[in-house]
């Protein structure tokens, strides 16, 4: 069921050492592609990254990326962002369907924002990723993410929580 997905879907930073198999990338690839955009440009591109040395250099893309170094795997969520306004939001949405995908596949998988974020001595790690994977200048860097089968389990989301506070009906 969606809503048991979207409940045991975690953000998960560590990894095993198991290669993830070709298969199992080709459904997150899949669930990347079958995302929705707006006016249906499909603005997105993903670079999928499985060298350890890249990974390594990955995580090195601003603090807080580290877990990629020990990921099975990265895809990095990127865009045109001469064909779309809403690039941004694109990428997001395909993004989202990467971490269902994953979560239902029982990998582990968690997202390291790049865009607007630094990566050292003013450089931002937009710049750092698409030099380190000749990325073109007018493509746009939203996220990796990274995944890989999971070496901790954190527990599910529970509804008790949930914040209705935050919802409003007819008006604010």
């Amino acid at each position: 069921m969606f809503m048991d997905l979207l409940k045991r879907r975690r953000s998960i930073r560590k990894y095993t050492p198991e290669p993830v198999q070709p298969e199992l990338i080709q459904t997150l690839v899949k669930a990347a592609l079958l995302s929705p955009s707006s006016r249906s440009i499909n603005p997105w591109e993903f670079v999928i990254v499985r060298d350890p040395k890249v990974l390594q250099q990955l995580s090195e893309s601003k603090q807080g990326a580290g877990f990629l170094a020990g990921a099975a795997l990265a895809i990095v969520v990127i865009a045109d962002t001469r064909k779309s306004d809403v690039w941004v939001e694109d990428c997001s949405i395909a993004a989202s369907n990467i971490l269902l995908a994953a979560a239902d596949l029982g990998l582990g998988a968690c997202w390291a924002q790049i865009r607007k974020r630094m990566h050292a001595e003013g450089r931002s790690a937009e710049d750092y990723v698409r030099s380190l994977l000749t990325i073109p200048e007018y493509m746009g860097v939203e996220a990796i993410i990274g995944a890989g089968y999971p070496a901790e389990q954190r527990p599910p989301l529970s509804e008790n929580g949930l914040q209705t506070n935050k919802v409003h009906y007819d008006r604010y």
